[in-house]
């Protein structure tokens, strides 16, 4: 990943102004300038392109987005001068074959220098090199550019990584209007992404290492929904714990393989910590995890890789799982219902956001009138798997009818959001409803208080389905399911199961550390079996797991549950 990158500026008239160098790593715990891709990486997305020296390069165009050090254009150009020599092409073909965008001028200036160095050992007399280089290398930002570049063969390289609320002010208002896929609080190589697919030519290849968040998080729907209308994914190859940057970085970077064409057959591999450039005996990495997919090689050291007869549609997430625990996912989402049911009246949701918890949550049984406090359930009181109360109160405004209440009907409440008003009042929800200055952001759902539910954590390593039995009201750090046909013992001994926790895998964006997100979102992708089908003997062994906190047990009870029986030895049993 390159962690820096200039960006711009755009006044009213379109003009662009130069803005200092910002740090985009969102992610890189030391700022040590730019992390570079390691060469062997560069190499394996290279041929998974197919910008391979025994094609005719010369002839097609390839654009480098973002080209920092240089790491893509050096092996890019080190590719094309072999395919021009194979092709009895001359070196002037390979002038206008490659273009390389870089928005930061001293960065420019590096990756010009490595790209006259390679032209100069592949004999190219140096004051040629120079000026080759200096054709293919643009000043120019990507987003920017690309809307009036050509239409290109192959999009190859790493994109920067920022997020969009650390774009200078009005810049982010400016990609929006071009591309359409940066919604929500998301990242640059976003509009990226789309870029490059809006470039290519019919049958033209992007192929992209980057942060996979996009691939899960809502704020990459409309890029899915894109890819999905105009491109076929050839590969996805997570690099989560791959050696893939000379630096450590914690981004969860993944290999995206776009191809302008109809939806074939993908590949979904896994690089793990043992990845790296092997003696293939000739065969290069790319087509020895191709053939790994394929079956014609039996393993690969520090991959797993296999092939799907398809891929998923519209603007729903795209797993991310090992091979095999995948084609259970799949066979599980084919014929099953999800967690949240209209049959079963099985619902998901979060917990209160009030905008200043410093006000509304306390600790303070008599801080105002008893019947505006509500006991509420916090993220660390389902620590253990059972809800163990901290003492926290919901200072409520709400009225069980969801108006807010008259103050003058509450003197100490009053007098207490009186004394609060100043810090209330410059709320954003304040602002927009100036009447009602000491809302919380949500509406108190009064039943839910008192009503049976499960609680899951934002952020855990592991599932954790706690019981209410109907005590408290969540915290918006909490997320709670309710059911009218559920027993939630039962149905939380098979969300304790890592049969239900796989669901969560796939489709979390993971944080530092490996921790899941349990969010409304990832449990509502999680599927289960009738509650009907499952017999007496069954629903035991699940309630005594729930209870017992017994992960092996549940996971043993839910393979039966689910009836996959040949998933044991993936899940753990």
């Amino acid at each position: 990943m390159r962690p820096q990158q200039q960006v711009m500026d755009f006044d009213g008239n379109g003009a662009v102004a130069r803005q200092p160098v910002i740090d985009l790593t969102g992610h890189v715990p030391e700022p040590k300038g730019v992390v570079y891709t390691r060469p062997w990486v560069v190499e394996l997305i290279l041929d998974l392109a197919g910008y391979r020296a025994g094609e005719d390069l010369a002839g097609k165009y390839a654009v480098e987005p973002a080209a920092g050090d240089g790491a893509f254009l050096v092996a890019m150009a080190r590719r094309l001068l072999a395919s021009a020599l194979s092709h009895g092409r001359p070196l002037s073909d390979a002038r206008g074959a490659l273009r390389a965008y870089e928005l930061d001028e001293a960065s420019a200036t590096q990756a010009r220098q490595a790209a006259t160095n390679e032209l100069a050992r592949s004999g190219v007399a140096r004051n040629q090199a120079a000026r080759i280089a200096h054709q293919w290398v643009t000043v120019d930002d990507y987003l920017v550019g690309s809307q009036t570049d050509r239409e290109a063969d192959f999009v190859i390289g790493n994109p920067p990584y920022i997020r969009y609320d650390d774009l200078p002010t009005g810049l982010f208002d400016f990609y929006r209007r071009r591309y359409q896929t940066m919604q929500g609080r998301g990242d640059l190589y976003v509009g990226f992404i789309e870029a490059g697919v809006r470039q290519l030519r019919k049958g033209g290849v992007l192929a992209f290492i980057c942060a996979d968040r996009w691939m899960r998080s809502s704020y990459g729907a409309e890029l899915r929904r894109l890819i999905g209308d105009t491109c076929s994914v050839e590969a996805v190859v997570e690099m989560h714990d791959a050696p893939a940057f000379e630096d450590e970085v914690s981004a969860y970077p993944a290999v995206t393989v776009l191809r302008k064409q109809v939806q074939g057959r993908p590949i979904v591999a896994v690089a793990g910590r043992d990845a790296g450039p092997l003696e293939l005996d000739g065969t290069n990495l790319a087509d020895a995890v191709i053939n790994l997919a394929d079956g014609h090689r039996r393993e690969l050291t520090g991959f797993a890789a296999s092939r799907l007869d398809g891929w998923f549609t519209g603007s729903r997430p795209w797993p991310s799982l090992e091979s095999g625990r995948l084609a259970v996912l799949r066979e599980l989402e084919r014929r099953l219902s999800t967690l949240e049911d209209p049959y079963t009246a099985t619902k998901v949701g979060i917990g209160v956001a009030t905008g200043r918890d410093e006000v509304y949550v306390t600790v303070d049984p008599d801080l105002v009138e008893a019947d505006r406090l509500l006991p509420l359930a916090m993220a660390a009181d389902t620590r253990s798997g059972k809800l163990v109360w901290s003492g926290h109160y919901l200072v409520n405004p709400w009225l069980p009818d969801g108006r807010l209440v008259p103050l003058g009907e509450y003197p100490r409440l009053e007098a207490y959001l009186e004394q609060h008003r100043p810090v209330l009042t410059k709320r954003n929800i304040a602002q927009r409803r100036t009447t009602d200055w000491y809302r919380t952001i949500d509406r108190v759902n009064h039943p839910l208080a008192s009503r049976a539910k499960l609680y899951f954590p934002d952020m855990k390593a592991t599932s954790n389905p706690t019981l209410d039995s109907g005590t408290t009201y969540p915290h918006h750090n909490l997320y709670w399911l309710t059911s009218d046909c559920w027993d939630l013992e039962v149905l939380g001994g098979l969300l304790l199961s890592r049969v239900a926790q796989l669901f969560i895998e796939a489709y979390s964006v993971r944080m530092r550390g490996g921790t899941l997100r349990f969010q409304a979102q990832y449990l509502r992708q999680v599927r289960v079996p009738k509650p009907s089908s499952l017999d007496p003997a069954l629903r035991g062994l699940l309630v005594e797991a729930f209870r017992s906190r017994d992960v092996d047990l549940a996971t043993k009870a839910a393979i039966d549950a689910y009836g996959v029986h040949d998933a044991g030895e993936l899940l753990g049993c």
